[in-house]
């Protein structure tokens, strides 16, 4: 996938105001209207036009676009870096997927899929409450575990008196709950935007994303872990040491087990009212016939079994 650039699609540069963008985007929209343009491709133009300003002329949309869009330029090979939206802090002018499914691959790998959904869009009278706000921050999976307090950044595009837009920034210290998992929400009462008149502030809503970790995977409440066996342990069974969030604890291998067998702890998986499963899952690793020993015990073993593990293929 290509990075699009949108500020060269409408002849702007990055430090172009909201009014500027605004009357760039009605010039070019009538020179490149499919109905009326005399131009070659107007209605590809046209729908490139329309996808650059629909995120140009949203300040929250723009800031995180240019948060991506320093280090690439128009026409490189683009893929967003990992975790490029924690923080990201917007209020009520998102989209769902589906108005994003019209634009290009490039904007729904930035938009379409990347946590940016409709807010509180508020009351518009002398007295009213402030703005939800949301954002998407990443916790490690020991803090769902056990609970944690954090002190997380928060970054939040606003607008300028002239109309240019700004990233502030701010500091807060939550609290995780233990057995939060992916996907679910901590909601910070009165964090949102500020009310007006008498109104009350708005909430801030933050989504839990797990970090990856180096030895476990999440699914809900269960977590994963690939246990790397011998060809031996495997098939004799064995009682071996494996390592969970909580500590280590033996296990028993059962004789004869195969490639991708499962294994259960119950109720080992993250806390809840009901919790998690812990699975092991068994990968039978191959020691490397990269001595003459080696080779001989290899050799072996093929002279004193008949196997054939391609024996259903009927070859």
């Amino acid at each position: 996938m290509q990075y699009k650039d949108y500020y060269k699609i409408m002849g702007l540069s990055r430090d172009t105001s909201q009014d500027e963008i605004k009357r760039a985007y009605r010039k070019l929209a009538r020179k490149y209207h499919p109905d009326v343009s005399k131009e070659k491709d107007a209605e590809a133009k046209f729908k490139e036009l329309g996808e650059a300003y629909e995120v140009l002329k949203d300040p929250e949309k723009r800031a995180a676009y240019d948060q991506l869009g320093a280090n690439w330029k128009a026409g490189q090979d683009f893929r967003p870096p990992p975790n490029w939206n924690e923080g990201f802090e917007f209020r009520g002018t998102g989209f769902t997927g589906d108005e994003a499914g019209i634009y290009s691959d490039f904007f729904e790998q930035l938009f379409g899929r990347g946590g940016f959904h409709p807010g509180d869009k508020g009351q518009y009278s002398i007295h009213a409450r402030g703005q939800d706000s949301h954002a998407k921050i990443y916790i490690d999976m020991e803090d769902s575990f056990h609970g944690a307090t954090r002190n997380i950044s928060l970054s939040t595009p606003e607008m300028d008196a002239q109309g240019h837009v700004q990233v502030k920034h701010r500091s807060l210290n939550i609290k995780i709950p233990k057995g939060i998992k992916a996907g679910q929400h901590i909601r910070l009462v009165g964090q949102g935007s500020p009310g007006s008149g008498s109104g009350q502030a708005g909430d801030l809503f933050l989504e839990i994303a797990l970090n990856s970790h180096p030895l476990y995977r999440t699914s809900e409440a269960d977590v994963y872990l690939d246990l790397p066996v011998t060809p031996w342990e495997a098939a004799l069974g064995a009682k071996i040491k494996v390592p969970t969030p909580e500590g280590n604890v033996d296990l028993k291998i059962p004789p004869n087990s195969r490639q991708g067998s499962k294994l259960r702890l119950a109720g080992r998986g993250l806390p809840a009212k009901i919790p998690g499963d812990f699975y092991v899952v068994l990968q039978i690793a191959l020691p490397p016939a990269s001595t003459a020993q080696a080779k001989a015990a290899y050799q072996a073993l093929h002279e004193q079994l008949d196997f054939n593990p391609r024996q259903s293929l009927g070859v």
